[in-house]
């Protein structure tokens, strides 16, 4: 059996490392892609760097030139891409760099398969931000799914919008095998410390070391998430990329939940009310917010067979005892 190989921009961070880990246990040669920085930022993947079939390569994805060279010489089996400037606040005071990245970079990719590698199956993560306020109403219950008409609130679902744009077009024109999974909010242990889930938890962990430390700080807790694990949703990736024809599919867990659940949840797990060590802190509300966003994975369901494990108590304690144990 010839062993694939499938690149993964974007493998030190959340989404990029869980892919890896499960193709390695698929047995694919994987070639990890990140951004330089000055400093290290592998230890999400500390635990398979020196796998014999992984290998870890440095790609910035608004370089046309790097990514050709790059494609041209893997020529993968498949190809994920989750590299990305992946938070929607620093996209209102970052739009140009998030654009270059989230959809410029993605047309750099496009072009390099079209010509170098076009049998290379192509994963684009698209996101639910691209619905912004948009959702669809049936029998009383508001939801988005594949058919919700899209209206991005910040330069992020902006860019992310342009790519699933780029990426129909490049299905339709030149018939390659690309495909935009449109993931709504899906957390971890792993989900960076900017992220209102992980910064709650993370507070936690400290505040039950230290009961002194400040209260924290956050923005608009009343609006709506559907949350899933991280985990779950890079499964549905794979599945994508496993289909005869190529489609994109809105993967979500079907329930929505508030910051202020979110909140409420993580510190009763503790045995702590949040009202006692939270402030709200009206500089830290967006320009522009997406209120509600509740999925339908219907079709991922029927067509992929897909079907998230973890539930929102499962992910809420699962971040919360992470971060304990590790504080």
């Amino acid at each position: 059996m010839n062993t694939k190989t499938a690149l993964v921009t974007g493998v030190t961070g959340q989404d990029g490392s869980y892919l890896a880990e499960l193709l390695l246990g698929l047995d694919y040669k994987v070639v990890g892609l990140y951004r330089r920085s000055s400093t290290q930022n592998t230890h999400r993947i500390s635990h398979y760097l020196h796998h014999k079939n992984f290998t870890l390569t440095e790609l910035d994805l608004t370089d046309p030139s790097g990514v050709l060279s790059t494609i041209e010489h893997y020529r993968p089996d498949e190809l994920y891409n989750l590299g990305a400037q992946s938070h929607v606040g620093t996209s209102f005071s970052q739009p140009t760099t998030t654009f270059e990245i989230d959809a410029v970079g993605v047309i750099n990719v496009l072009e390099a398969i079209r010509h170098y590698s076009p049998k290379t199956k192509f994963y684009q993560a698209g996101t639910s931000e691209m619905f912004g306020r948009n959702y669809t109403i049936k029998n009383g219950e508001k939801y988005q799914d594949e058919n919700t008409p899209m209206l991005p609130q910040s330069p992020y679902g902006v860019a992310k919008l342009a790519s699933y744009h780029m990426v129909q077009i490049y299905r339709q024109a030149y018939g390659l095998y690309c495909c935009c999974g449109i993931l709504f909010n899906h957390e971890s242990p792993r989900r960076g410390e900017n992220f209102v889930t992980r910064k709650i938890t993370k507070y936690i962990a400290n505040l039950l070391k230290d009961k002194t430390i400040d209260k924290l700080k956050l923005g608009n807790i009343s609006s709506y998430r559907d949350w899933g694990h991280a985990q779950d949703y890079v499964k549905a990736m794979y599945l994508m990329l496993q289909n005869d024809q190529p489609k994109d599919y809105v993967i979500a867990t079907g329930e929505t939940h508030s910051v202020q659940d979110f909140l409420d949840k993580a510190f009763k797990s503790v045995q702590l009310d949040y009202n006692n060590h939270v402030e709200i802190d009206s500089t830290l509300f967006r320009p522009a917010e997406v209120d509600y966003l509740k999925g339908d994975p219907s079709l991922a369901k029927l067509e992929l067979k897909w079907n998230p494990e973890y539930s929102f108590n499962d992910l809420v304690k699962n971040m919360v005892d992470s971060d304990c144990a590790n504080a």
